[in-house]
């Protein structure tokens, strides 16, 4: 591990580890290529049936293999070298992509078999997802931890804000998915190429042998630490009711008329503003009150989610998802580097796959949940009703974890502070 200059910025502090850069780099091209593919999915599948259920269905799909397999892919994160989990990951991201490409080549017209591909992608992001997360913390030493969350956040926005906006270029340029999937290959395989230059060997963190009671570990973990149970459920169930993504095809067909251009445009404002909240954050830490800050973010996050469900102005639209995603960033931050700081070094892989777990059912079963509540009460009703739900989860939350309230600094000193009842 290499060690940053006496000089370095405490913002950009992590960019000075090489294996830190390395990782950033192949974890970027692989979010613009499964970014670039869902939007390129999305549009296709609602083509194919125009049917807001299915746009859900397509979040179902992905988010299922992650209930079932992520006790199993924390524990082999923590069994397993981290390092060569990714690579196997990332190949596999390719292969998916390269049966979506196989898929519209040969112009078969159901959905079926997108959503078997889907699944698929769901079995690999769930093994993907606990890896990444729990190998961050091994690329850079502690003091710069904060450092490598705020900027690994900002690249994952910059990657999601390129991802559909590039795959809604070339879906438009082209009139087809195929070439989106084909350039997903790409950068896929760039990144595993990425990957295998990273020096890091993880190797086996748990030694015990492989039991029952290893493998819910993390599980019991998170349960046992409110402040990390608190964090990571509040995510879910706010994203999980205020979540507009999988709505974005409907509003740019049918209700702001704009097509696959705008459909880019939507899905890349979130990430925008996600963004800029990302550098502010690196550049400006939060130094105290996180937890209220972060409680006072997600009721934002709720309040922009209505705006952009009233709003038939592609200006209002998108200043209102910039906002969501500013304020959805401050939550991803405080959580991640409580989840990350607070988790032994040899559990961080089973915590992380449940940490995977939550986001996993915030994003691809709120997408279910939003596609099933707008088939039955619209898709305007269903995007505002998701928006009060956030606010009435904030304001119970608020009041059942305590423990949210009184995370100051993002520190181990101010996270264990905050477990101490006062």
């Amino acid at each position: 591990m290499s060690t940053p200059h006496p000089g370095s910025s405490t913002a950009r502090a992590a960019f000075e580890y090489r294996d830190f850069r390395l990782y950033q780099g192949a974890r970027l091209l692989t979010i613009v290529g499964t970014e670039m593919q869902s939007v390129a999915v999305g549009w296709q599948v609602y083509e194919l049936t125009h049917r807001p259920l299915d746009l859900g269905l397509v979040g179902l799909a992905q988010f299922l293999p992650g209930i079932l397999l992520f006790l199993v892919a924390g524990h082999t994160a923590d069994r397993f070298d981290r390092r060569r989990i990714i690579l196997v990951c990332y190949s596999a991201f390719a292969l998916c992509s390269f049966l979506l490409l196989g898929h519209t080549i040969m112009g078969a017209p159901g959905v079926r078999q997108i959503y078997a591909i889907l699944i698929l992608l769901g079995v690999v992001r769930a093994f993907n997802g606990p890896a990444g997360q729990a190998l961050v913390p091994q690329l850079v030493r502690i003091e710069h931890f904060p450092s490598a969350v705020a900027l690994g956040a900002t690249i994952f926005q910059v990657a999601t804000i390129l991802g559909p906006a590039l795959g809604g270029v070339i879906y438009g340029w082209t009139g087809g998915a195929g070439s989106v999937y084909g350039t997903a290959i790409v950068c896929y395989v760039a990144a595993v190429f990425m990957a295998f230059a990273m020096e890091i060997r993880t190797g086996r963190l748990e030694h015990r042998a492989a039991s029952l009671e290893t493998v819910l570990a993390g599980f019991r973990y998170v349960w046992r630490e409110k402040v990390i149970l608190g964090s990571i459920s509040l995510d879910l169930f706010a994203v999980l009711l205020g979540g507009a993504v999988a709505l974005l095809p409907v509003y740019a067909k049918e209700i702001l008329h704009v097509g696959p251009w705008g459909l880019g445009l939507m899905r890349s404002a979130p990430a925008a503003g996600a963004t800029i909240m990302a550098i502010t954050l690196a550049h400006r830490p939060l130094r105290k009150s996180a937890g209220k800050i972060m409680l006072w973010c997600v009721a934002g996050f709720g309040v922009f989610t209505i705006v952009f469900g009233l709003s038939h102005n592609l200006l209002v639209s998108l200043a209102s998802l910039v906002l969501v995603g500013a304020a959805d960033m401050v939550s991803i931050i405080v959580r991640s580097t409580v989840v990350q700081i607070a988790t032994p070094p040899e559990m961080r892989g089973r915590v992380s796959a449940v940490n995977m777990l939550f986001v996993g059912a915030s994003n691809e079963f709120g997408q279910f949940e939003s596609g099933i509540t707008a088939q039955w009460f619209g898709t305007v009703p269903a995007v505002v009703m998701g928006g009060i739900g956030t606010l009435i989860v904030v304001a119970s939350y608020a009041w059942r974890f305590p423990e949210l309230r009184r995370v100051n600094r993002l520190t181990v000193e101010g996270i264990s502070a905050a477990q101490s009842p006062k």
